[in-house]
């Protein structure tokens, strides 16, 4: 059988990139929220699927290191037969078989014996994913000298980068995360690719499939499908906006948006059923290369309101249109044009998951007796 693939084993399977921490924490960055597509396969192992192959990431003190699964039969193709087209097996009511192991070079990882030209489009691909070339350190050193509030929760939550995503992934990934949580929403975007999904490989009896095409989506069958494994209301706006884009603008509209001005891409999402400011933010930021994108939930407002005395929307109990867009020009203003990306630092130190990394830092600095003077530390003002 197949199986996950370790570093322990062996180095002989995996490639490497130079990458230190301080650039990159894969737990950080790909468990704060923004894809729900890697799970920790073992220690300080991620294990998830990009640009339709799967992978395996874990990370030295200086390095990235990767391993790119063989897929399953090639492309399309179920227990090496072309898979018809239509609906998965959980939507024509039979269960998902098992799929048989992938045999190459070495039975156990799985391994896929491949040329330079290969090698170079994968290490092309996990730059882009990470957008290695933005120099994390020195933004990071920009957003603690204009913040101290920054500086402090900085100094702890290192390495937290944002990801460029496939936009289709990230949209109809974000459409399922209306009033939802994360856990939640990884399981609703698994069942999505499991049963609309092109299967890719199967690794320790766990099933790797693609996200499905805008195509598959917009089916007139998928609504009471995706219904039927627990999706409720967010069925119908995942079927109804993939129908809107085919039938409206064409399969390669998401990424067109690329190519457009942050608003207008903005505004442009917001004409999807199930799209409001926070989604249209977070698909602009994580996946269209919009910077300066900071989306705001009801989290990120208390965060706002908190730690930089925001007044934007005291007295209210709902997150208004005219309050989400003060608090992200305010963010604006003071982070620069990767805002977004300082936004997603704090949004990361405040998630529960993550609380153990902040104790720690508290307990060291006891240890170490730093002490404060009060006249240097001012609450950061961010909303008048």
């Amino acid at each position: 059988m197949s199986q996950h693939a370790l570093l322990s084993a062996g180095a002989k399977a995996w490639r490497s990139i130079p990458c230190f921490r301080a650039e990159l924490r894969l737990d950080l960055t790909l468990g704060c929220g923004q894809t729900f597509r890697w799970r920790e396969t073992g220690k300080d192992h991620w294990t998830g699927v990009m640009g339709g192959r799967v992978w395996t990431l874990t990370q030295t003190e200086d390095t990235l290191w990767y391993h790119v699964y063989s897929r399953q039969g090639g492309p399309g193709l179920v227990n090496g037969q072309k898979r018809k087209a239509g609906l998965g097996p959980q939507c024509s009511g039979k269960r998902l078989k098992g799929m048989k192991d992938v045999k190459e070079e070495d039975d156990e990882l799985g391994l896929d014996t491949v040329s330079s030209e290969q090698e170079e489009k994968e290490e092309k691909l996990l730059r882009d994913y990470f957008q290695l070339s933005v120099k994390l350190v020195d933004l990071y050193k920009e957003w603690s000298s204009a913040d101290q509030h920054f500086n402090h929760t900085g100094s702890i939550f290192t390495g937290v980068r944002m990801l460029r995503q496939d936009p289709v992934e990230c949209l109809f990934s974000f459409i399922c995360s209306s009033n939802n949580h994360i856990s939640r929403i990884q399981g609703m975007v698994e069942r999505l690719c499991n049963t609309l999904g092109t299967p890719l490989c199967t690794l320790d009896d766990t099933h790797y499939h693609d996200f499905p095409s805008i195509q598959a989506l917009a089916d007139s069958k998928v609504e009471a499908c995706l219904r039927d494994l627990g999706f409720g209301y967010r069925a119908r706006f995942l079927q109804q906006s993939a129908n809107l884009i085919m039938s409206s603008h064409g399969p390669d509209w998401l990424h067109s948006l690329r190519s457009v001005p942050y608003l207008q891409a903005r505004e442009a999402l917001r004409t999807l059923p199930g799209v409001g400011l926070k989604v249209a933010d977070c698909v602009c930021l994580m996946s269209l290369e919009k910077s300066e994108a900071v989306p705001v939930d009801t989290h990120v407002w208390q965060i706002a309101k908190r730690d930089y005395s925001c007044a934007a929307g005291n007295g209210q109990k709902t997150l208004t249109d005219k309050v989400y867009n003060e608090i992200g020009d305010s963010f604006r203003k003071l982070w620069g044009p990767y805002a977004g990306w300082a936004h997603s630092v704090l949004f990361c130190a405040d998630l529960k998951k993550f609380q153990n990394l902040k104790e720690v830092a508290i307990k060291e600095e006891k240890i170490v007796e730093v002490v404060a003077d009060p006249e240097d530390v001012s609450e950061s003002s961010l909303c008048h």
